[in-house]
């Protein structure tokens, strides 16, 4: 009865034949048939009161299986039976029984499918059993017979049959063990093919294959050979990779890359590629300085060996050093152009499929940008270690005394490299523009140093005779890298080749080994043909062998400063001492003259005057021959200064026959205004060099110095006009002459027809000086020019001197002028003629009133005070009086006073 109170309370899974047989004897009497069940279901009954009923029945009932029902109630029978009572409580229980069997049979009828279902599944597990039952028989009786028909002799090939196969298995393993111990042979074969990867690959496989036999002990120790095998074939990798940074090859590189990847270790390989450059440089840079350096020594002395780069870069010889410095860049060159064929490579391989890493690990993983980023990083330290490299070899050698083409040439090197620098990585090679600055401006001074000295001798040697060249010569066809070239330059036709030798023949300069150009004799001009030279000729340029000496220099400096841009002002500030150094020379030479102040024509402006003094001050040694210039001056700055150069002993200039150096002065003068022609032609290019900040510098040179060379022609060319004419002698005779006359004269003075007879001969010999240089059209009219003034004012001078002097002596001063001036226009192209109202006026000034004198005074200063005192004591004295010829001279007198 508990089961069955159970069951209906868990619905389990129990067939209705298994609930039938869990009753007892007692409780499968009452169990309900079809019909009663069927009877029972159809009565509707509320469940919750049906449920109610089967909680009423006694808990004794489902106690357990022994459990008496008949005696159970008929012990609850009371002592005095009561038929109603007996019978309702009969009811009552059948009421109990009904629900349960209801119950009972729903929950029957509930699992019906499982209990046909599992005895489908009972019926299947006997028939199952039933086989196997039969196949265990049929084994039984096989293995009977097995036993009763074999003999001992089967039983024993079976077992060699299987000995033979276990045999087989342990030789084909042997064969594998045997393969695997010659591994090493074929091993060194691939590594001295340089097939690293298929050295890595069967490694790699024998490693796998090793790994399977593991249980054998002598594999054990070949596993840990193969794996010192592996570690040293990535030795002899990674110098195969370091070889790479020298003499970069395609398949050399792919192989070594290939390797890597098989060993998972491209990254690693990245690293160490950038440290094998690294040492490549250093290694490179120390063999080929060594190698000279060595080699310079003569001997077998190692000692150089142990010292550092930097202190074996101030062993290498002036000789050996260009030689070194360009196999030292072309070997890091080489260094540069493997690293960038490197990124080439990867760049071109960068898409293609790679090969599984030996570690299992997915190659699509490695890092592509690591390694981008990696290389791209490394152009940039790969130049400044090139970049460190060269400066050091660089600054270890003082350059100051290399020859000019010496030094062009490292510099152009240098310069290359700077590009080769801009097209690696897109460097502006700071460090090397920086040591080559620092090397350029210490040889700059040093070689400006020389070449001034060198211009000194020039011109102390110079004989200011012409240059011949061709009439259309200017400095750019002077080629500075070319003799050959800069011949053409000199001669005017073919037959005349032998000229630019003898130009260039005159002394060697002992620290430069420059050999200069010397000046043709007169005589050997005068022994050529007028046709070959044509020194004559209208256009063609006045210069000597000094100027042609400076215009080559400035050629050398311009492509300095081409090849070397951050030196440039230095460069131009030394170009412009070469003109100021010229400038004063001639100025000195030629055009030095204490009268000048006297003369009161105004020979030297203010500005060229402030430029004569400014080219004293700051590069002339005033002191060079005196025993205290240390005192004066700093022994630095005297390194920076010339001394005032001497005209040559062989210069004559006091001869009145060559009319006192006119022909040297001409050539002295025009040279420089044509030297002043080339800077113009040089000024726009300059600009443009020139750094920002230093522009005010070109341009007051330019404006202050250059434009000013022409203005020498004055001062210069007025020492001839001053001693061409014997003006003394025109004064001497003018005092012979009356001027105290009455009657008007028709007939002028003797010393009229002297001075013109002075100015006849004047350009007579104008005109042979003419044959031997010509005398351009500026330096003719400022000679006559100077020439006719100094007359003029001679006349003034002679007039002044007069003591007595009437109304018609002053006729006769007109007079006397009036057919100076016509002659004289005869002679020259001058108009006007200058300083004609100098002495007309003061002619004319001899019939002013008082008041027209005293605003004459004010008005005429360029007369002096001599020449205007004569005016009023002499001219004035027949129509004034006394008192106011005092007030006259103390006009006079304040005029001149500020003077004193």
């Amino acid at each position: 009865m508990q089961k069955i109170k159970s069951l209906m309370t868990r619905q389990g899974p129990k067939s209705p034949q298994e609930s039938m047989n869990d009753l007892s004897p007692v409780e499968n009497v009452r169990i309900p048939s079809k019909e009663e069940l069927r009877e029972m279901r159809e009565q509707p009954i509320d469940p919750q009161a049906e449920q109610e009923i089967i909680n009423s029945i006694d808990e004794v009932y489902f106690s357990n299986d022994s459990f008496d029902v008949v005696n159970y109630e008929l012990e609850k029978l009371p002592t005095v039976l009561n038929l109603e009572e007996i019978e309702e409580y009969r009811d009552k229980l059948k009421k109990q029984q009904a629900a349960v069997s209801k119950k009972v049979a729903d929950l029957i009828l509930e699992k019906q499918p499982s209990y046909v279902k599992e005895l489908e599944r009972v019926t299947s597990l006997q028939t199952n059993l039933q086989l196997a039952a039969v196949i265990c028989t049929n084994a039984r009786r096989q293995l009977s017979f097995a036993k009763e028909g074999f003999t001992q002799a089967s039983l024993g090939l079976l077992a060699n049959q299987k000995k033979r196969q276990l045999l087989t298995g342990l030789l084909k393993s042997l064969r594998t063990i045997k393969t695997l111990q010659r591994t090493d042979v074929r091993l060194s074969e691939l590594l001295e093919e340089e097939d690293y990867p298929g050295a890595i690959q069967l490694c790699l496989e024998c490693q796998k294959a090793a790994s399977t036999f593991k249980h054998y002990s002598c594999i054990s120790e070949l596993n840990s050979k193969l794996q010192d095998t592996l570690e040293q074939i990535e030795e002899q990798l990674d110098v195969a990779l370091s070889k790479t940074c020298k003499h970069f090859d395609v398949g050399h590189y792919t192989k070594v890359q290939q390797a890597y990847t098989l060993l998972g270790k491209t990254q690693t390989a990245m690293d160490q590629l950038h440290m094998h450059f690294t040492q490549a440089i250093h290694n490179t840079v120390f063999q080929v300085v060594l190698g000279y350096v060595e080699l310079c020594a003569g001997n077998a002395d190692t000692k150089f060996q142990k010292l550092q780069y930097k202190d074996l870069c101030t062993h290498i010889t002036p000789d050996s050093y260009i030689p070194c410095l360009s196999d030292l860049c072309k070997a890091l060159w080489e260094v540069m152009l493997s690293y960038h064929r490197t990124m080439e490579w990867h760049d071109e391989h960068d898409n293609e499929e790679v090969i599984p890493a030996s570690d299992g690990t997915d190659e699509p993983n490695f890092d592509r940008s690591y390694v981008k980023k990696k290389l791209e990083h490394g152009l940039s330290r790969i130049w400044q270690d090139v970049q460190l490299k060269v400066k050091a070899y660089l600054l270890g050698t003082d350059m100051s005394n290399f020859k000019y083409d010496d030094f062009i040439f490292v510099l152009d090197i240098i310069n290359r490299l700077m590009q080769v620098g801009e097209e690696f990585c897109g460097s502006k090679s700071e460090v090397l523009q920086e040591s080559i600055k620092r090397q350029s401006v210490n040889y700059f001074k040093n070689y400006h140093r020389i070449r001034l000295e060198e211009l000194r001798m020039f011109l102390e040697n110079e004989t200011w005779e012409l240059c011949p060249v061709k009439s259309n010569f200017s400095i750019t066809q002077l080629h500075y890298e070319s003799d050959e070239l800069e011949k053409s330059a000199y001669q005017e036709y073919d037959s005349d080749s032998d000229v630019p030798e003898e130009l260039k023949r005159d002394y060697v300069d002992e620290q430069t080994g420059d050999m200069p150009v010397k000046s043709v004799s007169r005589d050997t001009l005068r022994s050529r043909k007028k046709s070959d030279y044509s020194l004559n000729k209208v256009n063609a340029p006045i210069l000597t062998n000094t100027t042609l000496n400076v215009i080559r220099l400035v050629g050398k400096y311009m492509q300095m400063m081409n090849i070397l841009k951050p030196i440039a002002f230095d460069v131009i500030h030394c170009m412009s001492q070469l003109f100021d150094y010229y400038l004063y020379a001639v100025y000195t030479f030629f055009g030095r003259n204490d009268m000048y102040e006297s003369s009161g024509l105004g020979l030297i402006s203010s500005r060229l005057r402030t430029t004569l003094n400014r080219i004293q001050e700051s590069l002339i040694d005033v002191e060079a021959g005196s025993e205290n210039t240390s005192v004066h001056i700093a022994p630095d700055e005297r390194k920076e200064k010339v001394p005032s150069p001497h005209l040559s002993h062989m210069v004559v200039l006091t001869a009145s026959g060559s009319l006192y150096g006119l022909a040297e002065r001409v050539v002295a003068t025009e040279s420089l205004v044509f030297l002043a022609e080339q800077f113009e032609f040089l000024q726009p290019h300059l600009d443009t060099i020139m750094p920002a900040a230093k522009k005010p510098f070109l341009q007051q040179f330019y404006s202050q110095t250059v434009s000013t060379a022409s203005e020498l022609r004055k001062p210069i060319y007025w020492i001839v006009a001053a001693k061409a004419i014997d003006y003394e002698q025109m004064l001497l005779l003018m005092a012979g002459v009356k001027w105290d006359i009455k009657e008007i004269m028709s007939q002028h003075n003797v010393y009229v027809d002297v001075l013109l007879k002075e100015f006849e001969q004047f350009s007579k010999r104008l005109g042979d000086i003419s044959k031997q240089v010509r005398i351009p059209l500026p330096v003719s009219n400022v000679l006559w020019e100077h020439c006719i003034r100094l007359a003029n004012r001679t006349l003034v001078e002679g007039y002044a001197n007069v003591k007595k002097c009437s109304n018609e002596g002053r006729a006769l001063m007109q007079l006397d002028f009036q057919q100076f001036l016509m002659k004289l226009e005869k002679l020259t192209d001058i108009r006007p003629i200058p300083d004609k109202e100098f002495v007309e006026t003061y002619i004319k000034a001899y019939y002013l009133t008082e008041n027209d004198m005293e605003q004459f005074i004010k008005n005429h200063r360029e007369y002096s005070t001599k020449q205007l005192t004569n005016l009023v004591n002499v001219c004035l004295g027949s129509h004034i009086n006394k008192k106011a010829r005092q007030k006259l001279l103390a006009a006079i007198d304040d005029i001149d006073r500020p003077k004193r």
